[in-house]
């Protein structure tokens, strides 16, 4: 086995590692509302999640087909890795991607760790850039694209980040006050059920637009990895082993569920009810379904967020912690530059140690922090049995104040 096929080995390992937090890093933006008005039981909702995030992630390919290209230089306009990347089998460009995944994973966990809904997309493109900035310069880093349509980072990346949001809030704000509008006087037992059974389909449905624009990116990593070390081709397709192997990971970390974030979002927000919910979710369905068609690699996490502040702003005399909201701000503010850090620093370590023992030293790092924020978490375990637990102090890392829960 050569130093290449160890290292491409230890990149694809990495990324489905980056697709599996990813799961579980956004499960909430599907379930979370489901979970709070009590429409599903919590081990359901991320069961019916993880089944449909499976589905969905074998329906598009057009987010997979342009996820590097349209943010890094480290690519053809046909797709193909820069010649220069490709000396001694591919390793600059794999080292390049490696560190880009670490810097992903690495935001992915903190965030995780601390409760807050950041997006998944950008920490794996912060990472991306910083690494691509480390390794080639500035000039790697493809910021507006030719000039001739949306593309680069500022065009697929940070412009659908600031829209996505607001569209989808404004959007689920005019459902949620029609809502209202329509089923005033009738009495809220009636209603409740009615649109507990629409969340279940309107979540599902996010699941599904979930698994048609996240799932991608990690398949056009990995793609793009193969063909750096000469092991696929055919730049207009992606193997069906990658997309069966992103499809499940993505799936088993929806499964496992990201309740530290599902309860932020589900009870830190807003007090959810069933119309609200609904509300939400159809937004954040149509939203994403878009953005997926037109290959838009956007945050589904930033979505989400806006159509349950939406639903707060349309609905008389609702309660929205705007606090919460601006430390979820702030998070989506820092996180493509805080994981682009981090891979820059994981690309530097990479290249000084050299070689197969570069990577593998870079690998090692990643795991040592995940399992020391995983440790982390388990000082004060959130999961399916206190995900519901009145929200009572923000200030206390929005953990559940009365129940514990044995790790």
């Amino acid at each position: 086995m050569t130093e290449t096929t160890v290292v491409l080995v230890l990149v694809i390992v990495t990324a489905l590692g980056f697709d599996f937090t990813n799961g579980f890093h956004d499960t909430a933006n599907a379930m979370a509302t489901s979970i709070a008005t009590k429409a599903l039981r919590p081990k359901t909702a991320v069961l019916l999640s993880g089944i449909l995030n499976l589905v969905g992630a074998f329906l598009s390919v057009e987010v997979a087909l342009t996820v590097t290209n349209a943010v890094v230089k480290i690519q053809n306009s046909d797709g193909t890795p820069k010649a220069n990347l490709l000396e001694g089998g591919g390793s600059a460009l794999l080292l390049i991607v490696l560190a880009g995944l670490v810097g992903g994973i690495v935001w992915n966990l903190l965030t995780w760790l601390l409760g807050l809904p950041s997006s998944s997309s950008h920490a794996l493109f912060g990472g991306l850039v910083g690494a691509t900035i480390a390794g080639l310069g500035w000039a790697g880093v493809n910021w507006n694209g030719n000039g001739t349509k949306l593309d680069g980072l500022v065009g697929k990346v940070l412009l659908p980040a600031v829209l996505s949001p607001v569209i989808a809030g404004v959007i689920a704000a005019v459902g949620t006050w029609l809502i209202y509008k329509i089923v005033v006087g009738v009495a809220a037992r009636f209603t409740d059920n009615g649109f507990r059974w629409g969340q279940i389909g309107s979540a599902s449905l996010v699941s599904l637009a979930h698994g048609t624009n996240d799932a991608q990116k990690t398949m056009g990593v990995i793609t793009l990895a193969l063909i750096a070390a000469g092991d696929w081709t055919d730049t207009k397709n992606i193997p069906f082993w990658v997309k069966a192997a992103c499809a499940l990971a993505i799936a088993l970390g929806t499964y496992l569920g990201g309740w530290r974030i599902i309860r932020t979002l589900g009870k830190g927000l807003v007090e959810i009810a069933p119309p609200q919910g609904m509300a939400a979710e159809a937004s954040s369905a149509a939203v994403i379904l878009v953005s997926s068609h037109l290959g838009f690699a956007l945050s589904t996490t930033h979505v989400a967020t806006g159509s349950i502040l939406g639903t707060g702003v349309g609905k008389p005399g609702a309660q929205v912690r705007w606090s919460v909201a601006g430390r979820m701000v702030l998070a989506w503010l820092i996180t493509l530059p805080a994981a682009a850090v981090v891979g820059a620093v994981m690309w530097w370590i990479g290249h000084l140690v050299g070689g197969l023992a570069g990577a593998v030293v870079v690998f090692l790092i990643l795991v040592a922090a995940a399992g020391y924020m995983y440790w982390r978490s388990r000082q004060k375990p959130v999961d399916h049995n206190n995900v519901n637990d009145e929200w009572e102090n923000p200030s206390r890392r929005d953990e559940p104040a009365k129940t514990e829960v044995a790790a």
